[in-house]
């Protein structure tokens, strides 16, 4: 769920901007996971822009505030909610831990790094939610660890059906900063992309997983 429209439109404009998101759909993008895609989004860029950056602070500690009260401690998703988690908790004034994408292989193999208390109110800082695995994976870890995840904070959202069931089945409460609809608009608005382009935009957060191969 988006808190504030007027910061997703801003937030989505910046992603542009600084080519954080890039639209392309005719000369998608493939995935990782073998998608067709339209769309390709690297918010860690946003880090190298230092009014870009705190807006994007100023975003997830209104959200948190507003939606959660002040949590006990932060938590960054490895990598992309690292170093923004940590902003983020600086402007809180709280403590930050971050959770790993498996537990280390040597020393003390730890999945959370930092130090926490059992019990402890703690919000889960993200840059960017697909299908939601690594999220609600770093979720149920903190969770082990007897920590009281309130929820997460995502800067940007691609909207899938499959992450909002997945997040309703882990009784897990989403927020996020932007998301496709939003960006999508706003390329229109823009001319980054034309009238033509946007049933197919819309095409493809509906069914990623078959998108272009037809």
């Amino acid at each position: 769920m988006i808190t504030d429209i007027d910061n997703a439109a801003k937030i989505a404009e910046y992603l542009l901007q600084i080519k954080a998101v890039k639209l392309q759909p005719k000369n998608p993008f493939t995935w990782s996971s073998g998608w067709k895609s339209p769309i390709y989004c690297d918010n860690r860029k946003t880090l190298s822009y230092p009014n870009i950056r705190t807006f994007i602070r100023q975003g997830f500690t209104k959200t948190i505030i507003d939606t959660y009260g002040k949590p006990d401690i932060i938590a960054g998703v490895a990598t992309g909610g690292i170093a923004m988690g940590a902003l983020v908790a600086q402007e809180l004034g709280v403590p930050f831990i971050y959770v790993r994408s498996s537990a280390k292989g040597h020393g003390l193999e730890n999945m959370i790094e930092g130090d926490y208390s059992t019990g402890l109110n703690v919000v889960v800082i993200e840059d960017l939610i697909s299908t939601g695995g690594s999220s609600l994976k770093a979720v149920e870890a903190l969770k082990a660890a007897e920590l009281n995840v309130k929820g997460v904070v995502a800067i940007f959202d691609y909207g899938f059906e499959t992450s909002k069931k997945a997040f309703e089945k882990a009784n897990c409460q989403l927020n996020v900063l932007s998301n496709y609809d939003v960006m999508i608009d706003i390329a229109l608005k823009q001319g980054t992309v034309t009238e033509n382009d946007m049933s197919s935009l819309r095409e493809w957060r509906v069914s990623p997983d078959t998108w272009g191969k037809y």
